[in-house]
C-alpha cells in the first residue's frame, strides 16, 4: 500500500543552514553554554520569513566540541533549547538540528566536508536534496551540501569572510553578507523544492 504523506510535509520546501557562523556568533574557542550562543542580528527573523514561505527549516552542524570533552550533550541540548525559543519569540521554526559530534581524528562519515548529516536529512523528509539551499561560513559546509546536491550559499558572518577570500568555492556558490541577505535573495527566487512530495 502507498505511504500517503503526512499533511504537514505536502507543499513544503527545505533549506538546511549550519549553525555557528551562520544563525549565531562563531567562537574560536566553541560555544560551549546556553550564555555563548548569541544569534547574529536578524538571522531569526530570516528564519521566520522562510517559514512563512512554505520552508522548512533544517540545521546541519560540526560539533566537535563533545569529542574535545569541552561540553556534553546535555549542554548541547540546552544550547539547542535556547536557540528553539529565541526563534519562537520571533516566529520562527527550526525543525530539526542535526549535529556530528566526533572529531576530524574519527573519521566518522557524519562530519562535514563529508555528506552523511545530509544523507541523514534526506532520508528523515523522503526528499532528494537536488536544487535544496544550503548556507554555511566555511568551506566543508558548502562541500557537504554541494556534493549532495544542494545549491550553496556563502555568508560573511563567522568565518565567511577567511573562506571567501581563500577561495575554493564549489561551481555555483553565491555569497552574501549574512543570513538575512541570502534569505532574501532565496525568496525573490521562484524556485519550489517540494518535500515529500
Amino acid at each position: 500500500m502507498p505511504q500517503v504523506p503526512h499533511p504537514k510535509l505536502t507543499h513544503q520546501k527545505l533549506i538546511i543552514l549550519d549553525r555557528d557562523g551562520v544563525i549565531n556568533h562563531d567562537s574560536p574557542d566553541f560555544i560551549k553554554s546556553p550564555e555563548e550562543w548569541v544569534p547574529i542580528p536578524g538571522s531569526l527573523e530570516a528564519i521566520a520569513r522562510l517559514n512563512q514561505a512554505g520552508y522548512r527549516v533544517v540545521v546541519a552542524s560540526n560539533q566537535s566540541g563533545i569529542a574535545r570533552q569541552l561540553f556534553d550533550i546535555t549542554t548541547l541540548n540546552a544550547i539547542h533549547a535556547k536557540m528553539h525559543r529565541l526563534a519562537l519569540q520571533v516566529g520562527a521554526d527550526i525543525d530539526a538540528v542535526f549535529f556530528c559530534p566526533h572529531a576530524a581524528a574519527d573519521n566518522c562519515d557524519c562530519r562535514k566536508p563529508k555528506p552523511g548529516m545530509f544523507a541523514e536529512i534526506s532520508k528523515r523528509y523522503k526528499v532528494s536534496l537536488k536544487g535544496v539551499p544550503t548556507v554555511g561560513d566555511s568551506l566543508r559546509d558548502l562541500q557537504a551540501g554541494f556534493i549532495s546536491g544542494c545549491v550553496p550559499y556563502l555568508v560573511l558572518t563567522g568565518k565567511g569572510e577567511k573562506t571567501h577570500v581563500t577561495g575554493g568555492l564549489p561551481p555555483g556558490t553565491s555569497v552574501f553578507p549574512d543570513l538575512a541577505a541570502t534569505v532574501q535573495d532565496i525568496l525573490k527566487q521562484p524556485a519550489a523544492i517540494a518535500v515529500a512530495n
